[in-house]
């Protein structure tokens, strides 16, 4: 095991990762990886409202100032805390872009098209790296857990030829291109046939609540061959560590 994963790996405890780098978490949690309770509300919060709201006046224009509004306001209130404001400002600049397309557009099933742009991006991505066997969700977890800039071939047959650590990766892989194309398939018909409002709710329990369930299994799948790649990387790193002091010993 490289020495900046020994190191990366004894930092764990002091930052949590969330999202799909969770997964390269040892204390992995689902609360974590969504965000935690605030997390949570910030994402789904102008969402919510986006939906409520337009279907309650079906005026676009108020529904989109209105969430902007809400949206810009999380910012701020992370910024008068003094709190990283990274995860708001992404979150601000996904749903500015689904407001602009469906301002622009004049019509607020727009406002959910960039997301099946984006799932569908995701699932041909996915398809291609199982067919390379270079599973994506592997390349991910690996690379949070031992960034590398060079040797790339090398780091890559470090975890691929592990054959239980890559057939899981290659499952969860197959599981995340099951989930993009499930909210494709409930998502676009709804989309098409103009219902905004069950659209609006679709994706709101197609978001973060499927993500967290989908994140959780995730998990399952590649805790235990993840764990024994990680065992069997800090015994070869102690071997080899004590291989270098033996000839500087002598």
């Amino acid at each position: 095991m490289a020495e900046s994963d020994q190191q990366h790996m004894n930092q764990q405890g002091e930052s949590k990762r969330s999202g799909m780098a969770s997964l390269a978490n040892e204390d992995f949690s689902v609360v974590d990886a969504i965000g935690g309770p605030r997390g949570v509300l910030e994402s789904m919060l102008p969402g919510v409202v986006f939906v409520v709201l337009f279907v309650a006046t079906r005026d676009l224009q108020l529904t989109v100032l209105v969430s902007a509004g809400i949206a810009m306001l999380q910012v701020v209130a992370r910024l008068l805390q003094r709190q990283s404001i990274l995860g708001a400002l992404t979150g601000v600049l996904a749903v500015a872009i689904c407001l602009v397309w469906a301002w622009l557009s004049h019509d607020a099933r727009n406002y959910y098209l960039p997301g099946f742009l984006v799932n569908s991006f995701w699932i041909v991505v996915l398809l291609a790296s199982l067919i390379a066997r270079i599973p994506g969700v592997g390349v991910l977890v690996e690379f949070v857990r031992n960034p590398v800039a060079e040797h790339i071939g090398r780091w890559l047959a470090g975890w691929r030829s592990d054959q239980a650590l890559l057939k899981a990766y290659m499952i969860v892989t197959g599981v995340w291109i099951g989930v993009f194309a499930l909210r494709l398939g409930v998502q676009v018909p709804m989309y098409l046939t103009n219902h905004v409002g069950w659209l609006g709710t679709a994706r709101l329990i197609m978001g973060v609540p499927l993500f967290a369930a989908a994140i959780w299994v995730s998990w399952l799948i590649i805790a235990t061959p993840l764990h024994r790649h990680r065992q069997v990387e800090q015994r070869m790193y102690q071997e080899s560590s004590g291989s270098e002091d033996s000839e500087d010993e002598s």
